[in-house]
């Protein structure tokens, strides 16, 4: 099991301190160890310590916000690989083309938001990868 991880790291970035407490519960359980950031500046040095497996990020926070770390990250040689899934209160569509432009993989908006759906979106991109 040399190099092999145990469970999939998953870089939950939200500002929102309920929201991202009911993440960590959702996904800490299981297969996924989680991390988590409360704005862009410490998810991008977060991410470039532990290189998660995939990145869930809000758009809208302080310091450096969504469209900025997706920028730096996807420009980044050993993070631009990682999925990125975007949560976002911005449903727009030249938000989502943005992101999506910038690198997302996907785009969820947070009012309209299921976590199965999520879950079942992480799992299938995870499961993409190895």
């Amino acid at each position: 099991m040399a190099g092999k991880k145990l469970k999939e790291v998953l870089l939950v970035v939200e500002d929102d301190e309920i929201l991202l407490r009911a993440l960590y519960l959702m996904f800490n359980s299981g297969k996924y160890t989680i991390a988590t950031a409360t704005d862009g500046e410490t998810a991008l040095k977060m991410a470039e310590r532990i290189k998660p497996d995939m990145v869930l990020l809000d758009l809208l926070m302080p310091k450096m916000n969504g469209f900025e770390f997706l920028k730096v990250f996807k420009a980044h040689d050993e993070l631009k690989k990682i999925p990125v899934i975007v949560l976002s209160n911005l449903g727009d569509s030249d938000s989502k083309e943005k992101a999506k432009a910038l690198g997302a993989i996907d785009y969820f908006v947070k009012a309209n938001i299921n976590l199965t759906s999520l879950a079942d979106k992480i799992k299938q991109i995870l499961s993409q990868k190895t």
